[in-house]
């Protein structure tokens, strides 16, 4: 390794007696996979850890299959200090809700390790690393257990083949690079279930969500000038149909498929406010629009959560993608 922050990560997580694992709010893809694939393999090495995430304590019904969810602790129960903590995916405390109460004393004591991938992290932890060129935070996983010298076992490998397959968009995205190919090559060497894991992780879907979707898309609306589609799920719809919120997040990939737009914009109205998910397929950089808003993530992939209402929301946004489209000229 010649990157001093993944040494020092190593150095922290080899000499700590107990170390809590937790990854931001409703946890996508990479973020699961990187917790539970860690998780697996400090508990393969005789290393005690604990995992959690923060309330709800719920994932999407399609990670319903990765290995160790049903040892994961509920926020509430999770260590109020272990000796190390470490965070995936998470781009600040906020993403944390309450389990950023462990997470700053953990800070205070030089005990808190960030693994991230997205440029826009704002670096909360007492070790940060944070390789916006890594396809997913599951690369650094790889990259941490390899400066452990820990070997890979079978249930570590499919949830990290899980975040990184997720978060390249099945190897379509930029960041897809030889590299990403060579892990994800030795991660299926595993005898993974590629072809059921695929279909859970992308195309299964219950037919309330199929009958949900078919309203929002019925009711998207398309600004060529601005290159700019949009659509929202309320809160009526999800009790209407008996949708979970969490079974919506592909809803974004659907949208964004539009060819007259190269930026997508889907909201979700949640009890916590309006969640906010944007993709760019062009030359717009939807982090500086996110961050605009308190949000961040990748040029191509970002997020945030307004407490307006949809309307006013996504006016907000036109704007913003407006704004950024002239700077960016």
């Amino acid at each position: 390794m010649s990157n001093p922050d993944l040494e020092r990560a190593v150095e922290l997580i080899a000499g700590a007696s107990t170390v809590g694992l937790v990854c931001h709010v409703e946890p996508d893809g990479d973020a699961l996979g990187s917790l539970l694939g860690l998780h697996h393999l400090c508990r393969a090495h005789d290393k005690l850890s604990v995992a959690s995430w923060p309330e709800p304590f719920l994932v999407a019904p399609h990670y319903a299959f990765l290995p160790g969810l049903e040892d994961c602790t509920k926020p509430a129960d999770f260590p109020s200090e272990p000796d190390v903590m470490v965070t995936f995916d998470c781009g600040s405390f906020d993403r944390l809700n309450e389990l950023a109460v462990p997470a700053r004393r953990a800070a205070a004591r030089g005990r808190l390790v960030v693994l991230d991938h997205h440029r826009t992290n704002a670096c909360y932890g007492s070790v940060n690393v944070i390789d916006p060129g890594a396809a997913a935070t599951a690369v650094l996983v790889r990259q941490l257990a390899a400066g452990l010298g820990w070997a890979l076992t079978r249930d570590a490998a499919l949830c990290l083949y899980t975040g990184l397959v997720t978060d390249t968009g099945r190897f379509q995205y930029d960041a897809t690079s030889p590299d990403v190919f060579r892990l994800a090559a030795e991660l299926s060497g595993f005898d993974l279930p590629i072809s059921s894991m695929s279909r859970q992780l992308f195309e299964e879907h219950r037919f309330c969500y199929l009958k949900l979707i078919a309203d929002c898309l019925g009711r998207a609306e398309l600004d060529t000038d601005l290159g700019f589609v949009a659509t929202w799920v309320s809160a009526e719809d999800l009790e209407s149909y008996g949708v979970a919120i969490q079974e919506t997040e592909g809803l974004i990939d659907l949208v964004r498929r539009a060819k007259e737009a190269d930026v997508a914009c889907v909201l979700k109205e949640t009890v916590g406010g309006v969640r906010v998910s944007l993709r760019s397929v062009g030359t717009v950089d939807v982090s500086e629009v996110a961050a605009g808003f308190g949000g961040g993530g990748h040029a191509f992939a970002a997020g945030f959560v307004a407490s307006d209402s949809i309307a006013s929301v996504l006016a907000d946004v036109r704007t913003a993608v407006a704004a950024q489209r002239r700077s960016g000229s």
